[in-house]
C-alpha cells in the first residue's frame, strides 16, 4: 500500500488547520506556537510564511477568496497584502490563559471554534460565531482540548472530541439554527489510549481522524468501524484535509513540540506536512459567509 510522502520537511512546532483552496490549488495551514500562517503550492513546491500577531489556532477561507483566522484575542479577516487585519469578534474568554484551537465552517458557512487553556485545565468550550459575536454551545461536562470538529456531508451530524477523554461524540445538527442535540458516543478510543486530534469527513461520510501520539490517521465509517489506517513517520499527526484537483489527496499536518532528542533522532520528519492518495474524494470546505 502507498505510504504517505513528506511534501514539506518544515519542522513545524505545531502545524494545524490545513485548508485546501480549490481556486488557488494551494494548501494553507498554521503553526500555532510559532504564530505562523503558511501557503504551500504543490505545483511549484513553494511555501510562503506570514507571521501573525498572536497564536493562530485555526483558519477558514471566506467567500471573497480571502482568509479568516481565530487568533488568541479574536476572530479576524486577514489582509495579507498590507498586514491590516480586521477584527470581526473579540475572544469570548480570558486571553491570558486560553486560546482558540480546532475550528472550521459548517456546511452553511458559519464559523465554529473550540478552545484550550495554556495549562490544559478543563475550562475550554465550543463556540459558534453568529456574525457579530461568539455564542458558547452548551455541551455536557467540561472541555479541556476541543478537537475533532467536522460535519457529515449533508451537514446534519456534527462530530466533536475532547482530546484527553479519548472519545469522539456525534450530535444531531440543526442546519437552520446551528444548534446541537442528541449527543451520543461515536468513538471510544480509551482501550488503546488513542488521543483524537483534528478530523475531516469524505464525500461518503467517513470520518478521518488524526491520533496524536499514535502516529496515524484513521478512517472510520459513519457507524464507527475502522476502515483504514495511515501510518506516518511522525508520532504527532494533528489534522487531515482533502485537496488536489480531484480532492483525492489527503494532506496531514504534524507537530514537533514536546519531542525528546531521542524521538527526533528516530523521527526526523516530525513537524512535516505529508500527503497520500485516497480512493474516496473529500468535500470542498464551505467558505465563511457569516459576515
Amino acid at each position: 500500500m502507498t505510504k504517505p510522502a513528506c511534501i514539506i520537511d518544515g519542522r513545524f512546532d505545531l502545524a494545524e488547520s490545513p485548508v485546501w483552496s480549490a481556486a488557488e490549488q494551494a494548501l494553507w495551514f498554521v503553526d500555532i506556537n510559532m504564530h505562523g500562517l503558511h501557503r504551500f503550492d504543490p505545483a511549484s513546491g513553494a511555501c510562503r510564511r506570514w507571521t501573525m500577531p498572536a497564536a493562530i489556532g485555526c483558519i477558514a477561507r471566506d467567500r471573497d477568496g480571502g482568509l479568516i483566522a481565530a487568533l488568541r484575542n479574536g476572530l479576524y479577516r486577514l489582509d495579507l497584502s498590507h498586514g491590516r487585519h480586521r477584527l470581526l469578534a473579540a475572544a469570548p474568554y480570558d486571553t491570558a490563559r486560553m486560546r482558540f484551537n480546532d475550528g472550521r465552517c459548517d456546511r452553511q458557512g458559519r464559523f465554529w471554534a473550540g478552545t484550550i487553556t495554556d495549562d490544559r485545565q478543563p475550562h475550554g468550550a465550543l463556540y459558534r460565531f453568529d456574525g457579530t459575536r461568539f455564542i458558547e454551545t452548551k455541551l455536557p461536562g467540561v472541555i479541556t482540548t476541543s478537537n475533532g470538529l467536522a460535519w457529515s456531508p449533508d451537514g446534519r451530524i456534527l462530530y466533536h472530541a475532547d482530546t484527553p477523554t479519548m472519545q469522539v461524540h456525534a450530535y444531531d445538527y440543526d442546519i437552520a439554527a446551528g444548534e446541537l442535540s442528541n449527543r451520543r458516543l461515536f468513538l471510544d478510543l480509551t482501550v488503546d489510549n488513542e488521543r483524537p486530534d483534528g478530523a475531516t469527513v469524505d464525500s461518503a461520510g467517513n470520518y478521518w481522524l488524526a491520533l496524536y501520539g499514535a502516529g496515524k490517521v484513521v478512517q472510520f465509517s459513519p457507524a464507527g468501524e475502522r476502515l483504514r489506517e495511515i501510518h506516518l513517520p511522525a508520532k504527532a499527526p494533528t489534522m487531515p484535509c482533502f485537496g488536489g484537483s480531484d480532492l483525492r489527496t489527503l494532506f496531514i499536518t504534524t507537530a514537533r513540540q514536546k519531542h525528546t532528542p531521542e524521538e527526533l533522532a528516530r523521527m526526523p520528519l516530525a513537524g512535516g506536512i505529508f500527503s497520500i492518495g485516497v480512493d474516496i474524494p473529500g468535500l470542498p470546505e464551505t467558505p465563511f459567509i457569516s459576515a
